[in-house]
């Protein structure tokens, strides 16, 4: 009868709340109590409390940001270029001026790219700063009509239709330097440029050359080569030539894969490339020969559909046209630089340098693909920072997220065994949670790591550190857990479960433990920003995941460098902002959950 006559009275209030019937404020908080399952009640106060649905919905996104991230921006872990480190952030490296007359000659550098237009104005774009005082936005003044120019790693050259010759951008060992000989073999009739090198040939047909001797393997002998080069093509090492016999030579004096000369090109070659560390020749009847370090794919010529009459080289690729206009592109993709664009016809040149390709259509218009450049940069050894960020993230989650795991399946066990039983268990456990707690963590951890961390392999090493953070963490949350099954033994439902039989175990680990878990949540959440912070820390000073793995920690780790925070700012904002941002938003969560399960710590 009292419980019929308690039902009647919860629905009269709720009908009266529904329907905007007057209440007290004492009937309100007790209908919310009648109607309310205590699950629901702490969602209520959670989602009430501002500030931590606000990191709620940051941590998410940055979760689902490492987590998905990945699929997307995939890493290779040997991956390096030396000629992409520390870019600044960009994707304009394809962006050719629109408002431009038709392009007659392209180049592209290691980060930019120069091109002539048929008014003979010269443009640059891409990210052109080479250094602290280097801008390739700079060009010469007064340069008259442009008719070719050409790009090598951090300078540029420029012909005008008078045969002058300019040049600019970093002058480190003389690259822009021209010297006086230039023009005193003829007219130029082309212009080169490599890795701190030009190279320039005249009408006489002769090669001067100037800028980095030493990494350039160049050394003509005046004799028998001076006066026979119509051509020449420049690697990252070394140059060869093009006779007016039209036979291939190599302009230099070490051997190396790109001296060994095929057989068949002493005669019958028109044109001659480079890539970074491989030539090409087309010979007359429009075939293409390759020769030289060929590991990236530079070697496997496809099968064209007509002669080649345009070819152009990239750092690890080659690009061709055929006389019915198709395009073919083959070599390395790994920035996307043989993805010629679909139903691509219709050219008639095309040009490319590094991880950048040109395609000149007979209309005048110019089709791009290949680089664009990097959302966030890149960092000294040329890899993606946005990539590695997404990876790093998702690796420095996953040990923060292990670590708590493994310190809250010890602190639950050990914290309610001591707590339950009492006594001498207790006396052990707490003397023994109090030798882990007094252990200096972070330099057990180094140590720990530096000693049996260089014997391991990288993938056991990382486990290490998960284990190493979750067996030296869990002291506090098992303090908390005793003192909350202290408390809770003592109730008149572990009388009850004693009397009929329950075994302890069995009362402690699904009794006890259920009713204390929303503050062993709260602390896992707050342990979680923790060990991630911790992680971040190791890896930080070195003891952590090794490189070239990446977390959030050893990103920072390799920008412990003043030149790289003044000069290259990118590569530890962001993972110290994505760190920090996460590590403060699982702390509101934590507090939010705190508040809500507990709505009077408020007024504490």
């Amino acid at each position: 009868m009292i419980n019929n006559m308690n039902k009647t009275s919860s629905l009269s209030l709720l009908f009266k709340r529904l329907f905007g019937t007057n209440t007290n404020e004492q009937e309100e908080i007790f209908l919310e109590e009648q109607i309310q399952s205590p699950f629901q009640t702490i969602l209520k106060n959670f989602v009430g409390n501002k500030l931590a649905m606000v990191g709620l919905i940051i941590f998410l996104a940055i979760f689902v940001f490492v987590i998905v991230g990945p699929i997307f921006f995939p890493i290779q872990l040997s991956y390096q270029e030396s000629t992409q480190g520390n870019i600044g952030m960009g994707r304009n490296m394809l962006s050719v001026p629109s408002k431009v007359s038709t392009m007659v000659s392209i180049d592209s550098g290691s980060s930019f790219s120069v091109g002539a237009d048929a008014d003979g104005n010269v443009y640059t774009w891409g990210y052109t700063r080479i250094n602290k005082t280097t801008n390739m936005k700079n060009i010469p003044e007064n340069m008259g009509s442009v008719v070719a120019v050409t790009a090598g790693y951090d300078h540029a050259l420029a012909l005008n239709d008078e045969g002058k010759l300019f040049s600019w951008g970093s002058n480190r060992l003389k690259q822009v330097e021209i010297p006086d000989e230039v023009y005193e073999h003829g007219n130029i009739v082309q212009i080169a440029a490599g890795y701190q090198l030009s190279v320039v040939v005249t009408d006489e047909d002769y090669v001067i050359y100037w800028g980095n001797e030493n990494l350039n393997d160049i050394r003509v002998k005046k004799k028998s080569q001076q006066g026979e080069i119509q051509k020449a093509a420049v690697t990252s090492s070394s140059v060869i030539g093009l006779t007016v016999d039209g036979e291939v030579v190599h302009l230099g004096a070490e051997s190396s894969d790109v001296s060994d000369i095929p057989e068949g090109l002493s005669s019958g070659v028109v044109d001659i490339v480079a890539s970074g560390a491989s030539c090409a020749a087309i010979l007359e009847g429009g075939s293409v020969v390759v020769w030289g370090t060929t590991l990236r794919g530079e070697g496997k010529v496809p099968e064209f559909d007509g002669a080649v009459v345009s070819m152009a080289g990239g750092r690890y690729h080659y690009t061709a046209v055929t006389e019915n206009g198709t395009v073919y592109s083959w070599g390395s993709n790994t920035l996307g630089q043989t993805s010629v664009p679909f139903g691509l016809t219709d050219v008639v040149e095309v040009f490319a340098g590094y991880y950048q390709n040109y395609a000149l259509k007979s209309d005048g218009s110019v089709v791009t693909w290949g680089l664009k450049g990097y959302i966030l940069g890149t960092d000294d050894l040329g890899r993606d920072v946005l990539g590695r960020l997404i990876n790093g993230g998702r690796m420095t989650m996953t040990i923060g997220a292990v670590a708590v795991l493994i310190s809250t399946i010890i602190g639950i066990i050990v914290g309610g065994i001591a707590g339950f039983f009492g006594g001498k268990v207790d006396i052990v456990l707490s003397r023994l949670t109090e030798v882990i707690a007094a252990m200096p963590f972070l330099p057990f951890a180094m140590i720990l790591s530096s000693i049996i961390g260089n014997s391991l392999a990288e993938n056991m090493r990382i486990i290490l550190i998960m284990v190493v953070l979750g067996v030296l963490s869990w002291p506090p949350l098992a303090r908390l857990v005793r003192a909350q099954v202290l408390a809770e033994r003592e109730k008149e439902f572990v009388t009850a479960a004693r009397a009929i039989g329950v075994k302890e175990t069995t009362i402690v680990f699904k009794h006890i433990i259920p009713n204390v878990i929303s503050v062993i949540i709260v602390n896992a959440t707050l342990s979680f920003a923790t060990s991630m912070l911790t992680e971040a820390t190791l890896s930080y000073l070195g003891f952590g995941v090794s490189l070239p793995r990446p977390t959030w920690g050893n990103m920072l780790y390799g920008c412990n460098d003043s030149i790289v925070i003044q000069n290259y700012w990118w590569r530890w904002v962001f993972p110290a902002a994505l760190l920090s941002l996460c590590v403060i938003c699982i702390n509101e969560i934590g507090d939010g959950l705190r508040d809500a399960i507990d709505p009077k710590s408020n007024k504490r």
